[in-house]
């Protein structure tokens, strides 16, 4: 029982690790020359609104 709860805390560890990994890749790495190849397109600006609410800015839907 004790080697199965140790695995799980190491996985559960590196899951969070390798997440972090992934996503500096894809927002230092992966987008920067993509904004520049669609003509200096800043991705860090952008969101998808879903809900009724229009919000002018990143900043102010983060804010709601």
């Amino acid at each position: 029982m004790r080697g199965n709860v140790l695995d799980m805390a190491i996985g559960v560890i590196m899951g969070g690790a390798f997440g972090k990994i992934v996503s500096s890749l894809v927002s230092d790495v992966l987008m920067p020359p993509l904004g520049l190849i669609l003509g200096k397109l800043d991705f860090s600006s952008l969101f998808i609104n879903r809900s009724e609410t229009s919000y002018p800015s990143l900043v102010a839907a983060k804010a709601a």
